[in-house]
């Protein structure tokens, strides 16, 4: 049975990444889906960063059941900033997919499923930090205080953010530009669920 990954993507996604998530999965017989929260609407589309591309959304991450996949993506670009807003504030943030991401990162500690983040798409673990807190993870430098001041174990190598760690199920990318070999380490973390 193929292997099934599941992105959160929202307006300003990044579109490198977008693109390559939709050629080298299907190539290695990886079937990708694409949720976000819908606000009560059928569907969606949102428009990337660099205004290429745009994508329909027909998942609500309200809606999602996790066991349906192996593994879970948080695109790049500014769209998990926007998948972290709550209409209402409390002791915790209950943004739809925040809650997703809590399950999620359930799974991963369990070891069945495996999260992958690039670039500024740690933002939405930023949220709840006690779902980062002592992780060891990379990012963009623009956004390594907020990792940081959540709990984040930042990958430093001579000054700089590494471009790609792995602990555990958890890969991280510190941006685009390292997308071709996040794509083939999440895709060897699939091979082991």
């Amino acid at each position: 049975m193929p292997k099934k990954v599941l992105v959160l993507i929202e307006e300003h996604y990044d579109e490198t990444e977008y693109n390559v998530f939709n050629d080298f999965f299907p190539s290695v017989d990886i079937e990708v889906e694409y949720a976000s929260y819908l606000w009560g609407n059928d569907t969606l589309n949102f428009e990337g960063n660099d205004k290429t591309s745009n994508v329909e959304v027909s998942l609500c991450v309200s809606k999602i059941d996790l066991a349906d996949y192996q593994g879970l993506i948080l695109i790049g670009g500014y769209a998990m900033d926007r998948l972290r807003y709550e209409e209402t504030l409390g002791a915790t943030n209950q943004a739809p997919a925040v809650q997703l991401l809590r399950k999620a990162v359930s799974l991963m500690d369990q070891g069945n499923l495996a999260i992958g983040t690039i670039c500024h798409s740690l933002w939405l673990f930023c949220a709840d930090p006690s779902l980062i807190k002592g992780r060891e993870v990379t990012c963009a430098h623009n956004i390594v205080c907020d990792v940081a001041n959540a709990g984040g174990n930042i990958m430093v190598n001579a000054g700089s953010t590494v471009e790609l760690h792995q602990q555990g199920l958890l890969i991280t990318g510190k941006h685009p530009g390292c997308v071709d070999i996040f794509v083939e380490r999440f895709k060897t973390a699939l091979q082991s669920l």
